[in-house]
């Protein structure tokens, strides 16, 4: 008989500090919560702070589902200075008197930066161009092109600091995979100058927000189920969680599901996660099944 994993399992969510890699903080965690068995959803870059969602143990076979979930921001974007990274970190590469631009004029000028947009990725990305990531490159002095890449741009809010002339302090909901950094570049040159990004923070990922979020050094784990609670839910009897625990293809009928397009998350009569379904064939398929 297989030996029972005992874990730990579950969903950690962490307020990264400025400094940190992803990375680190996956390799911290490793030895905070005594397993190999960590990885997170989505890089979260080293000067920017805020949450980060890790799965451990079971719960790492949950990431792809949380990859894709819109992403909340914070953060200042300074007018006149164009670095480049886009961020505070990089080198200042160009500067623009903007002290005519209006308050109506910046807030225009994000209009267009909402909604259904396209961005070319900054070349300190960890996007892949034949094979070599972008920020590698940049290390080398190398620059090549970028495709666009269409992204949504939820909400685009900025207000002005108050201490500091041309310094607005920015507020982004959007899609995965959207740079904030490059929002706030494309913001400078749509004002007639530049721009870059500093102190970002990010707020929230779906539904996790800074309020769930604890330290690297005290993380409190969450459930398995919670990776895919903002999934469609379904409870199985424990005749059909047997059938789920040995991967078999179930009718839209037993499952409860009707017509949906799915994914579902599948849960026992306890709320323990035994599977991600989805749609196949008029009948449903699991995506992931976790062992119980």
């Amino acid at each position: 008989m297989a030996k029972r994993d005992e874990g730990p399992h579950g969903v950690a969510v962490i307020d990264k500090p400025a400094g940190w890699t992803s990375h680190d903080v996956v390799a911290k965690s490793r030895g905070v919560l005594g397993t190999r068995k960590v990885g997170h959803s989505g890089t979260l870059d080293p000067d920017a702070t805020g949450v980060l969602v890790l799965g451990v143990g079971k719960a790492t076979r949950l990431l792809r589902f949380l990859t894709d979930l819109p992403k909340s921001y914070v953060g200042e974007i300074v007018l006149g200075v164009e670095t480049s990274t886009l961020d505070a970190a990089g080198e200042v590469t160009a500067t623009h008197d903007m002290s005519a631009v209006t308050d109506e004029q910046v807030r225009a000028a994000t209009l267009p930066l909402t909604g259904a947009i396209e961005q070319i990725p900054p070349m300190v990305s960890a996007i892949k161009i034949d094979g070599k990531r972008l920020h590698e490159l940049a290390r080398q002095g190398i620059e090549v092109d970028r495709p666009p890449r269409p992204v949504t741009v939820y909400r685009y809010v900025v207000d002005p600091v108050p201490s500091e002339p041309g310094v607005w302090r920015c507020e982004v909901d959007c899609s995965s995979g959207t740079y904030v950094r490059t929002l706030a570049a494309d913001l400078g040159a749509a004002l007639g100058g530049g721009a870059h990004l500093r102190s970002l923070r990010r707020t929230a990922v779906g539904g996790f927000t800074l309020d769930d979020a604890g330290s690297i050094e005290s993380p409190t784990l969450r459930p398995v189920a919670d990776a895919v609670r903002h999934l469609d839910q379904v409870v199985a009897d424990e005749s059909m969680a047997i059938d789920i625990g040995h991967g078999k293809i179930l009718d839209r009928a037993r499952l409860g599901v009707g017509q949906a397009d799915g994914p579902w998350a599948v849960c026992d009569e306890n709320g323990e996660l035994l599977a991600v379904y989805e749609a196949h064939k008029g009948a449903t398929k699991p995506m992931v099944v976790i062992p119980r």
